[in-house]
């Protein structure tokens, strides 16, 4: 009996300091704070500012519906700022001529440009010149152009002859992939004004041209014109309007087609014009060898002078009519490299 109530005793002293054992270890605990995550104990070893980062291993949903959204977009990164895409020049002469500025037209109406024969639009400021080239393309002489044209970087405005685009159309497209302005000056250079033509002929003429530099080059040219000679006839200025044509006379004209003219003389013609005038529409010729020669010296000249290339652009293409398109497509006979004629069509009718 007597051992039975001292085993009792003992248990409950033994109770009773266990008890008070873990109020004193649960106490502890509770000064701590709540139990840490595996990745939260070892944030307690890193520095200061790296234990701001540390996270729990588990993130409830409330918890992330509860996060204000203002702070979720704070959280996250600045965006980089953005650099403007520089485009690469495509010009290797640092000291090019260039190209100042391209103007648009809007041919509606058929507008007509250069103060020889039209005074309505001066769309060029001062020092502002307008490279134009007639006749061509023609082997050699129009390569030649094109090569100090882009020498120096510029552009320029060709009025091809639609018999010349015919018996060379890989230098016409050539001429187009260098970015200059193709237009067109007639089937075959004939003197509009001619008493000899009809007016059926005169429009045959013109149509057929435009025909021609489109099958050349494949697609629609400008719908920019000039007249051959400079010779314009009213009834056609009247019917561009309804085609919606511009045409093109000059302010300044080379005289390159002269007997006798050196490249020295052409680039001596039209400095002295243009210094007198400030600017305008240049007339030269592709066709003509000695201005494919004289062509880098001039554009030296220009540049030297502070001139300035103002390239020229439609605002929408030449429509060619179906009817001369089939009738070219029909009775072209497009001549071999070894049937193409050795002389032009172009002939110099007075000097």
């Amino acid at each position: 009996m007597r051992n039975a109530l001292g085993l009792m005793l003992a248990s409950v002293v033994a109770a009773v300091v266990i008890a008070v054992g873990g109020w004193f270890y649960y106490s502890a605990r509770a000064d701590q704070g709540a139990p840490k995550t595996t990745a939260a104990r070892a944030a307690d070893q890193l520095p200061a500012q790296a234990k701001l980062a540390a996270k729990d291993d588990v993130e409830t949903t409330a918890a992330i519906a509860a996060r204000p959204t203002a702070v979720a977009q704070a959280a996250a990164p600045a965006p980089a700022p953005v650099v403007p895409v520089q485009q690469k020049s495509t010009c290797a002469n640092p000291n090019a001529l260039g190209v100042a500025r391209v103007v648009e037209i809007d041919t509606t109406g058929g507008p007509g440009f250069g103060f020889e024969h039209f005074k309505q639009f001066d769309f060029l400021t001062d020092k502002e010149v307008v490279l134009t080239f007639d006749d061509g393309p023609w082997p050699v002489n129009t390569p030649a152009v094109l090569k100090a044209l882009a020498d120096e970087c510029t552009k320029g405005l060709f009025f091809s002859v639609g018999k010349h685009a015919t018996y060379h159309p890989e230098i016409l497209r050539q001429v187009l992939a260098q970015g200059h302005t193709v237009g067109t000056h007639t089937w075959s250079h004939v003197n509009l004004n001619s008493k000899k033509m009809t007016e059926q002929q005169v429009k045959d003429e013109v149509e057929k041209g435009f025909s021609a530099v489109r099958f050349a080059l494949g697609t629609n040219p400008a719908p920019f014109f000039r007249f051959p000679q400079l010779q314009h006839n009213p009834a056609m200025v009247s019917y561009f309007g309804t085609r919606n044509v511009a045409m093109f006379s000059t302010d300044i004209d080379s005289f390159d087609f002269r007997k006798g003219a050196t490249p020295e003389k052409i680039v001596d013609n039209v400095m002295t014009k243009l210094d007198k005038l400030g600017k305008g529409i240049i007339l030269m010729h592709d066709f003509q060898k000695h201005t494919g020669e004289a062509m880098p010296a001039l554009l030296a000249r220009l540049k030297a002078g502070g001139y300035k290339v103002v390239q020229m652009k439609a605002k929408a293409t030449l429509q060619t009519l179906p009817e001369y398109d089939e009738a070219l497509l029909k009775d072209l006979k497009v001549p071999t490299s070894s049937a193409r004629p050795i002389t032009s069509v172009v002939q110099t009718v007075s000097q």
